[in-house]
């Protein structure tokens, strides 16, 4: 969960590098507030981890099937995927487009929430794990809310009636940028 595409290290590392080709400061501000507010979701989440695994005995650890990672970080947090692949810079995306970003960066909370959705389902009778985890898939929700307001002031800012046809923060020659009079929208 924590190391996986729609984990929380994925997301904080996803906003914390886009916000550099961000043109406008609302959207930085956002990028920057929601990608640490994901670190402290990370760390949540590894303190849950560890205190499911700290104590488990090595008949409990076989019999869960914890054996595999036991093998390789005993009982240390290691970001990794539910299906056991590591965490690595392949699980975050930045295209440096605002427009491409920000949906990227909707779609993400959006899958972060179903997987809390899936993991809420495992744990209901565990209050200690599922009281944290319902607070997480909450925040989530705010956190799709947020990029909407910023794809919403990005797409004010840009003026243009269509927004989509270039990335305003590397096509400055675009014909909607230079001629005031032009209809992007026409074919």
């Amino acid at each position: 969960m924590e190391g996986g595409p729609d984990g929380e290290a994925s997301a904080s590392m996803r906003y914390l590098s886009q916000r550099y080709s961000m043109p406008y400061k609302e959207v930085i501000a956002t990028l920057t507030d929601i990608g640490t507010e994901e670190l402290a979701h990370f760390e949540i989440i590894a303190a849950i981890v560890y205190q499911l695994t700290k104590n488990l005995s090595m008949e409990e650890i076989k019999a869960s099937g914890f054996d595999k990672y036991y093998v390789d970080h005993t009982i240390g947090i290691y970001p990794q995927s539910a299906g056991g692949v590591p965490f690595n810079a392949c699980e975050f995306q930045v295209k440096g487009d605002i427009i491409t970003d920000l949906v990227e960066d909707m779609a993400a909370e959006q899958k972060a929430r179903s997987t809390y959705d899936n993991l809420l389902r495992l744990c209901k009778d565990y209050p200690d794990v599922y009281e944290p985890l319902k607070f997480l898939r909450e925040r989530e929700i705010v956190h799709f809310q947020r990029f909407g307001e910023a794809l919403r002031i990005t797409q004010d800012k840009l003026d243009e009636k269509n927004f989509y046809a270039f990335n305003p923060s590397f096509d400055t020659k675009a014909p909607c940028l230079s001629d005031s009079k032009c209809n992007c929208n026409q074919n």
